[in-house]
């Protein structure tokens, strides 16, 4: 009878911290798709805005074609990955692109001095800082998540019910990664 009791007791706690698990597995993948959705939303606004820049900088810097070509190319590039790591890379090869299409316009003081060119460049530099705190976010959620997933106990639960590490958004280029030179 006493055997019988704590066998029960045992299999119920076991049910609870299935269920608990689960939940908290299930919890943490749709906080990690709701903060890559937020970042999405940002980098929509970027990828609307890009195509002015380029045309504003385009009239301006005519024989820059080759710059505004790979920035309109990494930009469709982004908008047609279809899993979170072609996101991830597509994003990070715009986001290069985006640097190089910033340095030409530096060439250019009638550029610099455009107020529509100003307004499109304040309106870029505020979703980049914008997309760089979805990034911090999404990687936080996603760190939670993928930590979660390769802990003992939660790992063979996370293998049973197939809960899988996300991609974390990581710059990828070593360039990217350099402190920025500045001369006069």
């Amino acid at each position: 009878m006493v055997v019988g009791i704590i066998i029960a007791v045992v299999v119920v706690l076991l049910i609870i911290w299935i269920i608990t698990s689960y939940n908290g597995f299930v919890s943490l993948r749709n906080k990690t798709e709701e903060a890559f959705s937020a970042m999405d939303v940002s980098l929509k606004k970027r990828y609307d805005l890009i195509p002015n820049y380029v045309e504003t900088v385009k009239g301006y810097a005519k024989h820059e074609s080759q710059t505004l070509e790979k920035v309109i190319a990494a930009r469709n590039s982004a908008m047609g990955a279809s899993s979170p790591q072609e996101r991830v890379e597509s994003e990070n090869v715009l986001s290069g692109a985006l640097k190089s299409l910033f340095a030409v316009a530096e060439s250019y003081p009638d550029l610099k001095a455009n107020e529509n060119f100003m307004s499109l460049q304040n309106q870029l530099n505020r979703l980049e800082e914008e997309i760089a705190g979805s990034r911090r976010y999404y990687n936080g959620v996603v760190n939670k998540y993928n930590t979660k997933t390769e802990m003992f106990p939660g790992n063979i639960l996370a293998g049973i019910f197939h809960f899988e590490r996300k991609p974390l958004f990581v710059v990828d280029n070593s360039e990217e990664r350099q402190n920025v030179k500045v001369q006069f």
